[in-house]
């Protein structure tokens, strides 16, 4: 018997729910935001390890939400 679940991570597919989240909450009133703000509200937001290093890994700069979205692997657009 198999069971279904919400959870990503049983398909083999990874979980961007924080991540999609927390660039909801980052961009609901800016159009772009600096690496360094994205990283200071992750690290704040207690995101896994695991995103925490794909965002220290992006290039200073300022990103709008679609290529943060993109260069982390979320799935907000």
């Amino acid at each position: 018997m198999i069971e279904v679940t919400d959870d990503a991570s049983v398909s083999g597919e990874p979980d961007t729910r924080a991540l999609d989240d927390l660039l909801d909450d980052i961009y609901r009133a800016q159009e772009r935001v600096t690496q360094a703000e994205i990283y200071r509200r992750a690290v704040a937001a207690e995101l896994p390890p695991d995103l925490l290093a794909r965002i220290d890994a992006l290039p200073e700069g300022e990103y709008a939400v679609d290529e943060a979205s993109d260069l982390l692997g979320g799935s907000i657009a």
